[in-house]
């Protein structure tokens, strides 16, 4: 009889454990939106956020397979995104009331944004750049959600991701994003640097530059110590370019160069753009010069690669 109270004792607390742990991960993975006073009376400008829309490349993603570009696309999504960890369907997030967006309010569009946070209250895949997104302004965010209000709608229902255990889980992404959710900058710039201030907010924030040209660990994070050196291309083989000043990147253009890159598509040796950069360089090219001069300053600030 002793033994059997011993085990059964030990049970009990190994019980006790398993629900302590299970609890502890339930807390830790909780999705958490943004303070709703973050965007509270933020009035949102449609022409400033067109400009945003071109620089987060909105429609390269979430605009209908083979669709051509307008001014003002139809964001019905359906393109798929092969990864390691399974295929992603981008979603429809046009105003349509119930198969797009159409139905969140300003704070569920700054959860999805800066939290990753669907309107459900689950996490979004990062297949959606959000932690690069999440260096954001609220009103930038503000005037990107008015203009993507006054996009055509869409009834398009896409169908959803097909992903394998364990990444089917979505709970499991708040471990992740307590890796790869960090919204501090990665490169420092000199404060009375205003220019390079810009660009490096259009880079690390909007721009989501790093999502395609930084290399990432086995657990899909961005490697930080190897900024913009260049990475696995995700659109099929070959790489996405190592655009730092480092001798493999771009430390032969100046900043001229690369501005003339981001608007006509050119390399300094006369070649052309290509692949999805391509399409980058046609949102890009229609920023003000300033915005253009402000990425190339401060592509030049980033440490070179070895």
């Amino acid at each position: 009889m002793p033994g059997r109270r011993r085990s059964g004792r030990l049970l009990g607390a190994a019980a006790a454990l398993a629900a302590a742990g299970a609890a502890a991960f339930w807390l830790a993975t909780a999705p958490r939106r943004p303070d709703p006073a973050l965007t509270a009376g933020l009035q949102g400008d449609a022409a400033r956020g067109a400009l945003v829309f071109r620089v987060g490349g909105c429609a390269a993603c979430h605009a209908a397979p083979g669709a051509e570009p307008a001014e003002r696309p139809v964001l019905s999504g359906g393109r798929r995104f092969v990864t390691p960890f399974g295929t992603f369907t981008a979603p429809n997030v046009s105003p349509h009331p119930e198969a797009g967006i159409g139905a969140w309010s300003l704070q569920d569009f700054a959860a999805a944004m800066l939290r990753g946070v669907g309107r459900d209250g689950r996490h979004l895949y990062p297949a959606f750049p959000y932690v690069s997104y999440a260096r954001m302004t609220p009103q930038d965010v503000a005037d990107l959600w008015a203009w993507m209000r006054a996009l055509p709608p869409s009834d398009s229902r896409p169908p959803g991701h097909d992903l394998p255990f364990p990444f089917n889980i979505r709970r499991g992404l708040g471990l992740w994003k307590l890796l790869a959710l960090d919204p501090s900058w990665v490169v420092d710039v000199p404060a009375d640097d205003a220019l390079a201030m810009r660009g490096r907010y259009l880079v690390e924030g909007p721009g989501h530059c790093a999502e395609c040209h930084t290399p990432r660990n086995a657990l899909g994070v961005l490697d930080r110590a190897r900024w913009l050196q260049g990475a696995p291309n995700p659109d099929g083989p070959g790489v996405v370019p190592d655009i730092t000043p480092g001798p493999k990147g771009i430390g032969g253009w100046s900043e001229e160069d690369i501005a003339w890159y981001l608007e006509s598509g050119f390399t300094p040796d006369y070649d052309s753009v290509g692949g999805s950069m391509a399409e980058v360089v046609r949102n890009l090219s229609g920023l003000p010069k300033e915005d253009l001069r402000a990425i190339a300053a401060y592509l030049k600030a980033v440490p070179p690669s070895p």
